[in-house]
Order: structure tokens, then C-alpha cells, then sequence
């Protein structure tokens, strides 16, 4: 599991490597384009995820002690909260940027002197937080077959290795979003 999550930070850092290079490099563009993002329903996914890490922590601590409805009480308010995540990512987020010409290539609206910027912002917000939002719907359905275990009575106090990685694997994308908020909603923002 540390090999594959060294490989993910390789992957996210070459991307964010990216986006600052290209932030320097187009930086009236890019401050145009995040005033487009909803810093509430950014701040609201944050404290979303912030609160699955929670129940994430606490579900590996039930899987430890060998409470199984507890395990699978948190287990599941771990899934309802990543599909609240990608709820409001989908519906009110992607799906407004879209309606608002904010897709890039597909129904680019925005003009002026810094559209080119804020294209490629755009670009790199869609990249970034659809990698993420994959990583959580892989996530939730790890999630949804753990629960499934769960309920069977598969897991022991010594045999919740599935659960501890599932946990490293969670924290791990959430950690992830607590580099994606600042960097696309925060920086260069209006407030």
C-alpha cells in the first residue's frame, strides 16, 4: 500500500508541479478563473472530507477492538460522506460550470484579454478534481464491499488489514483535497 501511495504522490506532485508552472506562467488568467469557483462549496466538500477521515479513523479503531456494528456504522457514514462529496462535485459544482460556459474546448464562454488563462485553469481544475473524484468513487466502492464483509463478520481484531489499508488509501485523497482547495479556490481568489 506505501509503494502504490508513493506512486500517487509522484503522480499529484507532477501535477501540481504543472499547475504552478503554468500559474506563473498565465497568472492574470488563472486569478480570473478561480473567481469563478464557489469557495462556500469548496469549504463545504473540505469539512465534508474532513469529517470522513474522522469516521475513516474511527472505523479502523472499531475493526481494531472488534465492533462490528460500530465498524460498519462508521464505515457507512464514511461512504454517505464521500457520495456527498461527489454529489456536490457532480451536481452543483461541474454541472454549473458547465451550464456557465466554464467547460473548456467543449462550451468555453468566457472572453477578454485573460480567456487563454482561465481556459487553461479550467483545464487544470477539471484535471485535478477529476482524477480526485475518481479516487473517491474507487474509494467509496472499496467502501461499499468492505460494509458488505463487515455485515458477513469477515473482519477480526487481528484480521482488519483490508480495513487499515482502505483507512490509508482514504486519508491519502483526502489529503489530496487539502492541497486542492487553497491551490484552485484560496489562491487568487476574491472573498
Amino acid at each position: 500500500m506505501w509503494l502504490f501511495l508513493a506512486t500517487e504522490v509522484m503522480f499529484f506532485g507532477g501535477v501540481f508541479a504543472a499547475y504552478t508552472v503554468y500559474r506563473g506562467m498565465y497568472l492574470p488568467g488563472f486569478e480570473a478563473g478561480s473567481h469563478h469557483l464557489s469557495i462556500k462549496l469548496g469549504a463545504f466538500n473540505t469539512v465534508v472530507l474532513l469529517c470522513s477521515s474522522l469516521t475513516m479513523a474511527l472505523a479502523v479503531r472499531a475493526a481494531t477492538l472488534g465492533k462490528r456494528r460500530h465498524l460498519i456504522t462508521f464505515l457507512a457514514l464514511t461512504l454517505a460522506l464521500g457520495l456527498t462529496f461527489v454529489g456536490v462535485k457532480l451536481v452543483f459544482e461541474w454541472y454549473h460550470d458547465y451550464e456557465t460556459g466554464l467547460a473548456p474546448g467543449i462550451n468555453w464562454a468566457l472572453a477578454g484579454p485573460h480567456s487563454r488563462g482561465a481556459e487553461l485553469f479550467f483545464v487544470f481544475y477539471f484535471t485535478l478534481t477529476g482524477i480526485h473524484a475518481l479516487h473517491m468513487v474507487i474509494g467509496i466502492g472499496i467502501l461499499a464491499v468492505l460494509i458488505g464483509m463487515a455485515a458477513r463478520g469477515r473482519f477480526t481484531p487481528e484480521g482488519s488489514n483490508a480495513i487499515e489499508m482502505t483507512g490509508l488509501y482514504w486519508h491519502f485523497v483526502d489529503i489530496i483535497w487539502i492541497f486542492l482547495f487553497p491551490l484552485l479556490y484560496l489562491i487568487g481568489a476574491h472573498y
